[in-house]
């Protein structure tokens, strides 16, 4: 793939010393360029460094600022779609290398929207902001029963549980879900954090959940902190 490179460019990657390559894949996330995060994570590789390395250093580096500038208004979702893609193609390259080698992620979360609604663009702006902080993330999808939840908490025993509702009408269903996981005595194994437009701080605290995040930005930070509490308790 490198011999391939754009001729338009002005450089080939293969050029830039390791650190240099590592600022050059931040500003190729930053501007959504897929290919050329991709054939830097190939280089990288290609050079020895590990995948851990490669998604803590180009990747995870590199979305983080992506994230700051988000949530400080200076990107807005189509710019950080753009940003998550090219993420999403590193991460196609590094997944299996990372499987293999039974890497340690920052924690493991299970995320899909609610019964009664089919909204997505917010579940799917965390998380692809999760994935690019080095999360691992099992998307349930849309219109999730509680049925359903239970099953991906069972396969997958995670960290966090994230829910999502866009409809006035589907929050309440949120508080089913943590009901239904207090009464079979799960809550205390899973982290709950919701979202979504009409949310805000008092109804989480009102249905049980653990956190309400305002948006994908704020998940991520609050993401950690909760895990580091979880796992300090």
């Amino acid at each position: 793939m490198t011999e391939q490179y754009n001729e338009d460019e002005d450089f080939d990657l293969n050029d830039l010393p390791d650190g240099e390559l590592v600022e050059q894949m931040h500003d190729d996330l930053y501007n959504g360029l897929r290919d050329e995060v991709v054939e830097g994570t190939e280089i990288l590789l290609e050079r020895g460094w590990s995948a851990s390395r490669v998604l803590d250093e180009a990747l995870v580096g590199g979305m983080a600022i992506v994230g700051v500038d988000f949530r400080d208004g200076i990107l807005f979702v189509p710019e950080v779609l753009m940003a998550a893609n090219a993420m999403k193609g590193g991460m196609e390259v590094l997944r299996p290398l990372l499987a293999a080698s039974d890497s340690e992620t920052v924690g493991k979360i299970v995320i899909g929207t609610v019964k009664g609604d089919i909204h997505d663009i917010g579940k799917n702006l965390v998380s692809m902001m999760m994935e690019g902080a080095g999360f691992e993330v099992i998307d349930i999808g849309i219109n999730i029963p509680v049925e359903t939840y239970l099953e991906a908490l069972e396969e997958h025993k995670p960290d966090i549980l994230g829910m999502s509702a866009l409809l006035t009408t589907t929050m309440p269903y949120m508080k089913v879900v943590i009901d239904t996981l207090v009464e079979k005595g799960l809550r205390d194994d899973v982290i709950v954090m919701v979202g979504g437009a009409p949310l805000n701080e008092e109804f989480g605290k009102a249905i049980g959940a653990d956190a309400y995040c305002r948006d994908a930005g704020v998940a991520v930070d609050m993401a950690k902190e909760l895990i580091a509490m979880h796992r300090a308790a």
